[in-house]
């Protein structure tokens, strides 16, 4: 907070925000976006004339990056991995597309079930523990966990990823490794790491700071 406070008397016009900084960002805004308030987490502040104006870009510039990548969601069957800040901020984006089931699965059944009952007025989400996901097949799976930063992925069962599905993962470098070997070997057709994701939320963010958005790929193609 005090950080925050002496970025805004030295006149920044606005910041952008990771881990573990998103939810101070968000307790710190004067104003929160509803976008913020759905992720309950601020990875983007803009000066206003009242203090910091706390907003989130992460879902949109997931939104943006999936389809970058040509994937479809309307009427696909989505499962996202995690049901914390990350998740949160990606499922009303999921849920604009249609698709035909979006499933937040976590390791104990509790805070899924708490955010499908938040979420009732955006959209459907059927909440389930990884375990109970036996037997379900999907077309889109996204890793919102931050497991891959301790070298782990969520155990899962197997069978969960449906013919030519695909994998995304919200993290991306080593972090992203984990669920990219597990992806392979449970036969997915394409893997993403969230790479792309970063920097769709920073053009984003860019725009609200400067009413200008800059172009994706030529960002992308130097980072690889």
């Amino acid at each position: 907070a005090e950080t925050l406070q002496k970025l805004f008397d030295d006149g920044f016009s606005g910041l952008n925000l990771t881990l573990p900084h998103k939810i101070a960002a968000l307790q710190s805004a004067t104003r929160v976006s509803d976008a913020a308030k759905q992720a309950g987490s601020a990875n983007t502040l803009i000066r206003g004339e009242d203090g910091w104006h706390a907003d989130n870009t992460d879902g949109s510039g997931f939104l943006q990056d999936i389809q970058r990548l040509g994937w479809g969601i309307v009427g696909k069957r989505v499962l996202v991995l995690g049901s914390g800040g990350a998740a949160r901020g990606i499922l009303a984006p999921i849920l604009s597309q249609n698709p035909s089931e979006l499933v937040l699965s976590n390791r104990s059944p509790w805070k899924p079930e708490e955010i499908a009952e938040e979420f009732k007025a955006v959209g459907v989400i059927r909440p389930a523990t990884h375990l109970a996901l036996k037997g379900d097949q999907f077309d889109l799976v996204i890793n919102a966990t931050s497991a891959g930063h301790q070298g782990m992925m969520p155990k899962m069962p197997a069978n969960v990823l449906a013919k030519e599905a695909k994998a995304y993962d919200l993290s991306y470098g080593k972090a992203h490794m984990p669920f990219a070997i597990w992806a392979k070997n449970a036969g997915a057709e394409k893997i993403a790491d969230g790479l792309g994701m970063l920097v769709c939320q920073a053009a984003q963010a860019y725009a609200l700071w400067m009413n200008k958005k800059p172009e994706i790929e030529p960002v992308l193609k130097s980072l690889v």
